[in-house]
């Protein structure tokens, strides 16, 4: 089953859809422009018994934040940072306690030519990660 949650990430409210059990691999999907999460929608609820899949939406997508142009700097650079934060507040355990490293490896499903999955790798607690788009596979 999907869920729809929000956290706040810098102030924003980025919204995601997750499925599956935390106990088992985890694929981050991150959606292409000018689309949102929705588009897995369909993806999700099929891999969801194999896999803890995650999907926001970017800030100024979806059901996220949209603030004003002049309020929010709308670069891949800022979508990026924002991408990392997300995913270091969803790597949090239930207690707000990070988990270890170890324990937290993505596969990251990216629609926007690896630089959003390259610079979340780089700037989260992240490690093994793997990126798949266009049928590629690529360590980050």
């Amino acid at each position: 089953m999907t869920t729809y949650r929000t956290v706040s990430i810098d102030g924003l409210d980025i919204f995601y859809r997750e499925a599956g059990s935390r106990n088992r691999p985890t694929i981050l999907l991150l959606h292409g422009f000018p689309t949102s999460s929705y588009m897995f929608r369909n993806l999700i609820p099929a891999l969801a018994d194999q896999f803890y899949l995650i999907a926001p939406d970017y800030p100024g997508f979806g059901y996220s934040s949209m603030p004003r142009v002049d309020e929010f700097d709308y670069t891949f650079e800022r979508l990026a940072k924002v991408m990392a934060g997300f995913v270091d507040a969803i790597c949090a355990s239930p207690n707000g306690r990070r988990q270890g490293r170890t324990q937290q490896r993505f596969a990251i499903v990216d629609h926007i030519c690896c630089f959003l999955t390259t610079h979340v790798a780089e700037n989260t607690m992240l490690e093994g990660v793997m990126h798949f788009a266009n049928s590629t596979v690529q360590i980050a």
